[in-house]
């Protein structure tokens, strides 16, 4: 049977950069040791905190959580490697996305590091390196990470992502926070449709800038999913009268019943579209249950739909939407 390894400072946490753990006091032969992998070259990570984050992996079982996993990995990547990066260097396009603002978009397998030309982007394994013109981005810190500010997130995606990629994304930082009682927190918002088009102007670009103006006009300020912004773009495009975001539903004696996503005050029509914890919550189950009984009373009939809906195999939203627009007098 193998020794078993001296016990690591406990200072240095579940990962740790080979030069930290050598000021206080371990050895080289100590950092070779198989309990410790090897996330970046000059850098460990110890089996009990992959062990850790594998048993609260399996604790979550709600909806997406394959999805939270993968963004939990990428974080714990980031924070590892910040240990090492190069100076002058910060974390930018998906990687910023993901770990400063949990913006909705697909993990990346490598951690995206920037630095400003003329330095050399960094190269690593698991690293995909970039340098950017000074006046293209905004640095800012998050729990001690430096990466670019929302905006500048956003413009250095139009780069590998689709049009609608840049809006959802766009609408996303946009948006205008709720808390628990229904009041809006703008503070809290990413950003500004203002902030997005400075970003735009602020000087020469590269050529994915016609992407980001397209977006610009597309992304609009009250959709809080990426399914919302699915389909405000789809039924723009089927010639659907535009909604009002994120509105506030009010009886005759000015009674809030509730607060939704997209609304269509003319024809008095509502349309949920709901993610898969209105199904596992009970307690948001019988909250929308008692909102769609208020709304009905009040004489607003509501669309329900899911991501079946929108973007999956049926993706008859639209059209479901249409009819119900049509039986309250839409002529379109």
């Amino acid at each position: 049977m193998p020794p078993t390894p001296n016990p690591l400072p406990d200072s240095l946490g579940g990962q740790f950069s080979v030069r930290d753990a050598e000021r206080q006091g371990a050895t080289r032969r100590r950092m070779r040791a198989k309990d410790l992998t090897i996330p970046f070259r000059g850098t460990r990570r110890t089996a009990e905190f992959i062990t850790q984050r594998s048993i609260e992996a399996s604790r979550d079982d709600a909806a997406y959580a394959h999805f939270r996993r993968a963004r939990k990995e990428h974080a714990d990547d980031a924070r590892v490697y910040s240990e090492i990066m190069p100076p002058g260097s910060f974390y930018c396009a998906a990687t910023a996305a993901i770990v400063g603002y949990a913006l909705p978009l697909k993990t990346p397998t490598a951690l995206a590091v920037a630095v400003f030309a003329p330095q050399r982007a960094p190269r690593a394994k698991g690293v995909k390196g970039r340098k950017v013109a000074p006046h293209l981005v905004t640095i800012t810190e998050i729990d001690g990470l430096r990466m670019t500010t929302p905006t500048s997130t956003w413009a250095m995606l139009a780069r590998d992502l689709t049009l609608r990629e840049l809006v959802e994304i766009g609408d996303a930082i946009v948006q205008v926070p709720r808390d628990d009682f229904g009041r809006q927190h703008p503070e809290l918002s990413h950003g500004t449709i203002a902030d997005l088009a400075a970003e735009v102007s602020c000087g020469p670009r590269p050529p994915s800038t016609g992407k980001l103006r397209e977006a610009l006009e597309l992304i609009c300020v009250g959709s809080s999913s990426v399914l919302e912004t699915d389909f405000r773009l789809d039924a723009a495009s089927a010639g659907l009268p535009e909604p009002v975001l994120d509105m506030e539903i009010r009886d005759d004696r000015r009674r809030l019943l509730g607060i939704s996503e997209l609304v269509y005050p003319q024809y008095r029509i509502v349309v949920e579209i709901e993610g898969d914890h209105h199904r596992t919550s009970r307690k948001q189950w019988n909250r929308d249950l008692d909102k769609y009984n208020d709304y009905a009373e009040a004489g607003w009939e509501v669309v329900r739909l899911t991501s079946l809906h929108v973007n999956g195999s049926r993706r008859d939203g639209v059209g479901r939407v249409a009819a119900a627009l049509r039986r309250r007098g839409w002529n379109g």
